[in-house]
């Protein structure tokens, strides 16, 4: 581990993934210990268009007595490289190796015996899907999922026949830009120099995104069809989002208090399908990324996920820190 640039005590290592069609692929772990030797440890994977930087998230867990991981994706954050096409992939699976290699790390090597499993958006998809393919094994003890992105918030005809055209191009020609961008209004209720509080890098995160690619677009497709065709998952899941959606291009004050990205009634619809133990949570006032909300939302937010913890065994927090 090296020093990470949130500064100590974060530390960061690289992780060597091979290759693929564009040139060298790493991942990178971040980080942070709790104050006490734990065997319990929580894994982050971000969402789309996003990296680690969310240290309150980090601390809430620390403070739990968790020692706190989150993976930069492949060509996301920290893990991008000057020769690839960011946050891209062809295949959910594409991302498997990234996860493999952090729990491998965590379990292995620092050893914990026990690993929570918390994913935003993307992040979300992804490691439900990686879940249910590892379940012969399965690395994980619980699924903590923050606004997953289990449908495209749109209209039915682009969510269905238009984007399984896009998918068939996208298997034909996977860098094909699409043309489509994301509306500024989530960066801009984010971001401290826009409407926001927080402070990140718009370089990892610009307030439009990156462009989207069709191949992009028929790996997210794919995975999500598995998802709301059900899973089975046998561990404790918790799925957590916010009561209102606002899909506006253009500013309103609305934005600060709603999911500006997905469509909440299609989390809620799909999540219980991936497991026989799966909670629901709705937190009035939620942005997309629920531990990004306003203060008084964040403190419910994080209510919630002690509550759930708290109600399984396997997971129990130990009483904050500090």
């Amino acid at each position: 581990m090296e020093p990470d640039l949130l500064g100590a005590p974060y530390e960061r290592e690289t992780l060597d993934l091979g290759r693929d069609d564009e040139g060298p692929v790493v991942a990178t772990l971040i980080r942070r210990r709790a104050d006490a030797p734990t065997r319990r440890a929580v894994l982050y994977v971000h969402g789309f268009i996003d990296y680690f930087f969310q240290t309150h998230l980090a601390e809430f867990f620390t403070s739990r007595g968790w020692d706190f991981y989150a993976v930069d994706l492949r060509k996301y954050g920290r893990s991008l490289l000057e020769h690839q096409t960011p946050n891209f992939c062809r295949s959910i699976e594409e991302y498997y190796p990234d996860l493999d290699e952090s729990i491998t790390v965590i379990r292995e090597r620092d050893g914990h015996d026990q690993v929570l499993l918390l994913g935003h958006s993307t992040g979300g998809l992804i490691g439900a899907l990686w879940a249910q393919d590892r379940r012969a094994d399965l690395p994980i003890d619980g699924l903590l999922l923050n606004s997953p992105f289990f449908d495209f918030n749109a209209a039915w005809l682009l969510r269905r026949p238009l984007l399984a055209a896009v998918a068939g191009i996208g298997k034909r020609s996977p860098y094909q830009k699409f043309p489509m961008s994301l509306p500024l209004v989530y960066g801009q209720s984010l971001h401290k120099e826009q409407r926001g509080e927080w402070h990140y890098d718009l370089g990892w995160k610009p307030l439009a995104g990156f462009p989207i690619r069709t191949g992009w677009l028929a790996a997210i497709r794919a995975g999500q069809r598995r998802v709301r065709a059900g899973l089975n998952l046998p561990i404790p899941i918790l799925v957590a989002c916010g009561t209102r959606s606002y899909r506006g291009s253009r500013w309103r004050e609305i934005a600060r208090h709603t999911d500006a990205v997905l469509n909440v009634e299609h989390i809620a619809r799909w999540a219980p399908g991936l497991g026989p133990d799966v909670t629901v949570v709705r937190v009035d006032g939620g942005m997309h990324d629920l531990t990004l909300s306003a203060a008084p939302v964040r403190a419910t937010v994080f209510q919630e996920f002690d509550s759930w913890l708290n109600r399984h065994p396997v997971l129990a927090s130990a009483p904050p820190t500090g």
